[in-house]
């Protein structure tokens, strides 16, 4: 193998990992480039600058993202692909302040304009209306689909989890594994509009926020859906409010076929005897970055317990899984080094 070996992103395990292999054998058999950046809750901005700067020292075969859940079973999921995310910020004003309610005959309600404009985004079953919002979106392959309709999705226990009796539109079976993998989606993020306190306060306020996230799939530009955003507020009446572009990034995904793929799959299964191969997480990072930039295959798997309530109070991590993980990357270097020539 020529000295361009994986680069490793993100990781606390891997740095273990090749602790182990200095240890225990005085070297690491093969090139380690560690990348480790903290700007992932705010987008990592900085990321494609970064690797456009330093693309030759980052040059590699493979990226080895350290991210991915364990699921029930204590499977780990090999995630080849992260959607992508398009941010944005709705504003409307209104008056030049709070006025009293007995004027909203004749002075309009900035809270209302951004719950019209927002109900033109979506129908009531959650489809997109947006013009041309899929235009580039491909079909997925035969292989894709199969791998979809393979992969383990227990229902009631994500029902459970969250504390929900049903899924939008009622959805079940592979038609919920195709959502969370491989569909975009038009997400209300907050609100915030007038009074909220206790009691009663009678005021037409003078301004309306709302924030809004769209997941992306391959070939979605996000500076494109951002001026087909745009365009429909405007066709549809909405040129009073303001548009704020608040993050763009597109959606990356590793092939199938990639001959990684099966090294990454087979270390995993040494390790935690099974594992599943998803075509993408349902969440968004900087894999484009990397696979667009590097011109290398992205590979994600990690030791995170799926209900281990990400993004929310009390967010854990389980210990036993992040020392399965330290020893699924220790198999991944081992049969990297002895199998790619």
């Amino acid at each position: 193998m020529e000295s361009k070996l994986p680069t490793i992103r993100r990781t606390c395990n891997q740095v273990k990992s090749n602790r182990v292999f200095l240890k225990q054998r005085g070297d690491v058999p093969m090139n380690i480039k560690f990348l480790i950046e903290g700007e992932e809750e705010i987008g990592s901005k900085s990321i494609s600058e970064y690797l456009k700067k330093y693309n030759t020292k980052f040059n590699t075969d493979l990226v080895i993202w350290e991210f991915g859940y364990i699921d029930q079973e204590q499977k780990p999921i090999i995630s080849l692909g992260m959607k992508g995310l398009l941010y944005v910020e709705l504003t409307a004003q209104g008056a030049s302040r709070d006025v009293h309610s007995s004027l909203a005959v004749f002075i309009e309600n900035p809270a209302l304009r951004i719950v019209q404009a927002l109900s033109t985004l979506v129908d009531r079953e959650g489809n997109i209306l947006l013009k041309d919002w899929f235009k580039e979106v491909k079909e997925l392959s035969e292989e894709e689909s199969l791998i979809i309709d393979s992969e383990p999705f227990d229902e009631e226990s994500f029902k459970k989890e969250y504390g929900i009796s049903k899924f939008i539109n009622n959805l079940s079976g592979k038609g919920v594994k195709k959502a969370l993998t491989c569909e975009p989606t038009c997400n209300i993020s907050g609100l915030n509009s007038g009074y909220s306190g206790p009691g009663a306060k009678t005021i037409t306020p003078s301004k309306a926020m709302a924030k809004i996230d769209f997941r992306l799939v391959p070939n979605m530009n996000p500076v494109l859906q951002f001026k087909r955003l745009e365009k429909h507020l405007v066709e549809n009446g909405f040129e009073d409010i303001k548009v704020t572009l608040i993050h763009g990034e597109a959606a990356g995904r590793t092939a199938l076929d990639d001959q990684y793929v099966k090294i990454v799959e087979k270390s995993a299964n040494e390790i935690f005897g099974d594992s599943i191969i998803s075509i993408s997480s349902a969440g968004t990072g900087p894999m484009y970055d990397f696979i667009d930039l590097l011109k290398a295959p992205c590979i994600s798997i990690g030791g995170t317990y799926i209900f281990s309530r990400i993004h929310s109070p009390n967010e854990f991590a389980k210990i036993d899984l992040l020392e399965k993980t330290t020893k699924c990357m220790i198999k991944i270097i081992d049969n990297i080094s002895t199998t790619v020539t």
